[in-house]
This record gives C-alpha cells, sequence and structure tokens, in this order.
C-alpha cells in the first residue's frame, strides 16, 4: 500500500502551521508529507504506524516525525468513552528551522532535535505535560503567539530523551549516510545500503571502512550503538517491511530480496525484531477497519484532507 502525499500549507504570514484536531474516532489514513511534525494525541489509545514501526499508543502520545517518513495513527476506543479524541499536530520546515538558528543562535537546540528525529521519536509523559502546558499559546488565534509556543515546545524537547520509532533505512526515507558519522563508518554504511540484499560479512565491512574486525565492533557500538550483525538485521528487516505492505510479493520472494535467502530464519529474526510475524505484520496494514472521521463545526475541528490544500488556524 503506497503512502499518500499530503499537502500542508502555511497560511499568508505564518512560519508553521497548527492543527487541533478532535473527532470519535481516529482513521487510519497512511501519508507522508516534505515537513516535521509534532503530534500530541489525548484520551486515545490504539495502533501507532511510524515507518515500519507498529506499536501500541496509549494517552498523552507525543511524537515527533522526520519529513517523508509514513505514518498515520488508528484507534475506535477513547480513554473517556463519552468525550472526543485529540490531536494537536505541529508542523514545520526543516530549511525554515535552520535559517532561524543561523541568524539566531538561541534557538541551536532546534538543530540538535532534528538531527535525533532521524527514525522519528517517542517522548514519554513528562515530555507530554511540557507541550500541554504550553496548549494555550499554541492553539492561540494570534500566529505570534503560536509562534512562540512552538519554538518554546521543540527547544525544551530537544534537552528530553526520546525512543527512536522505526529502522534507520525505513522506507527509504534515512539512514544514508550525512557527514555525522566518521568517514569510515559512512563508507561502511553506504556499503550495507547497497548491498544488503547480499551476503555480508564482518571482514567485507571491516575492509571497506579499511578497520579491523574489533575497531569495526567498537566503531558501532560508539557511534550507532548497536553491532553490525543488529544493524544489518534492522536494515534488512525495514526493506522486508517496505515490500510487506507496498507489494503483493510472497514471504519467500520477499525475504530473499531482502537477503534472507532461508525464509525460516527470515521469519525468525523479523519475529524478533517485530514481534509478530511478517504475515502479521503484511495483515496489520490491510485488514484494518476504522469508521470515517466525524465532521466537524468549525476551524478548529475541521476534518482531516489528505492531498487538498487546507489553511492554517488564524
Amino acid at each position: 500500500m503506497k503512502a499518500t502525499f499530503e499537502h500542508v500549507t502555511l497560511a499568508e504570514g505564518c512560519s508553521l502551521r497548527v492543527y487541533h484536531r478532535r473527532l470519535q474516532h481516529i482513521p487510519f489514513e497512511w501519508h507522508h508529507h516534505p515537513e516535521y511534525e509534532l503530534t500530541l494525541t489525548l484520551n486515545s489509545q490504539g495502533k501507532r504506524y511510524i515507518g515500519d514501526s507498529i506499536t501500541d499508543y496509549g494517552n498523552n502520545d507525543l511524537v515527533l516525525l522526520p519529513p517523508n517518513l509514513p505514518h498515520s495513527w488508528s484507534s475506535n476506543t477513547s480513554i473517556a468513552p463519552d468525550e472526543d479524541q485529540v490531536a494537536v499536530v505541529l508542523w514545520f520546515d526543516g530549511d525554515w528551522a535552520r535559517r532561524l538558528v543561523s541568524c539566531c543562535p538561541e534557538y541551536g537546540p532546534l538543530l540538535r532535535l532534528m538531527r535525533h528525529a532521524g527514525c522519528g521519536l517517542s517522548f514519554g509523559p513528562d515530555s507530554a505535560a511540557l507541550m500541554q502546558q504550553r496548549l494555550d499559546g499554541l492553539l492561540s488565534v494570534l500566529p505570534r503567539s503560536r509562534l512562540m509556543a512552538a519554538l518554546d515546545i521543540l527547544c525544551l524537547l530537544a534537552d528530553e530523551v526520546g525512543t527512536p520509532l522505526a529502522s534507520p533505512t525505513a522506507f527509504q526515507t534515512m539512514g544514508r549516510p550525512s557527514g555525522h558519522q566518521p568517514e569510515r563508518i559512512n563508507r561502511i554504511l553506504a556499503m550495507i545500503d547497497a548491498q544488503f540484499a547480499q551476503p555480508l560479512s564482518i571482514e567485507q565491512l571491516a575492509a571497506a571502512g579499511s578497520l579491523s574486525s574489533r575497531s569495526l565492533h567498537r566503531y558501532f557500538l560508539q557511534h550507532l550503538g548497536e553491532s553490525v550483525s543488529r544493524y544489518l538485521m534492522r536494515i534488512r528487516i525495514a526493506h522486508a517491511c517496505q515490500l510487506l505492505v507496498d507489494t503483493r510479493l510472497s514471504i519467500a520472494s520477499i525475504a530473499m530480496q531482502s537477503g534472507y535467502p532461508n525464509t525460516a530464519n527470515f521469519n525468525r529474526q523479523f519475529r524478533s525484531l517485530k514481534h509478530m510475524t511478517p504475515l502479521q505484520y503484511r495483515k496489520a496494514f490491510t485488514d484494518r477497519s476504522a469508521p470515517e472521521a466525524e465532521q466537524a463545526d468549525d476551524l478548529q475541528r475541521r476534518p482531516y484532507s489528505l492531498g487538498h490544500n487546507t489553511t492554517n488556524t488564524d
């Protein structure tokens, strides 16, 4: 299933967009867009789909997404059944944030936050509380008040610890060598990115970085926080997840194209990483049944529209 492109527009005179969404159920809407997105979800519990990650979520769910990473939330259950589920969404452009930092170094934490958000970040309840405390400003009818609250929230989150969600190369949106790692690691990551479907030995990867096998392990733990074998497994499984969602290929064919000539081994490694079988993962995307969002009665409750121009809350 291909992710729908969402066209996010900004009102004239606004640097970012804030969306206050209220509805009885949150429908599955698999989509992507070139903006960063910060979403706070309240009075809701269900499934959260971020790249190749499928996890349960509950109340006060706070997630930061990088550009172009497919995502959706899906919920039929409100925590307080007589009240609406709420999503407060903030979209901002990465180039805008970088230009802001270049002239206002006080906002330097924005760059750190964006660097850490490459796989998507899930924040804990204390971080969600920081955003909730600033909702009056973020939902103000005054664009300047929204901007001040948004920058305050983002800079505070830069100092919070978030949990990465998607794999490093989920759906071909991340994981390319960026220059933030040492050049040797960049060469090794480039080799994995290009040849992950082929047999790759520790010796081959070490040679690509002009390292010994022992140094290779040390470099990966230092710069990526995991072993070489686990990183390679996550890259392969991320590719398999994309094929499971976007194609109807057989499991055996997907395993082969993802670097696993042995289907049984593929199934074991997939389950160990995703806590479900490949068929269950595919089913999670293809067999959902979510009701339509109810229509809203004002600008802060307008329905979500993918692929259409909409205006910012003014």
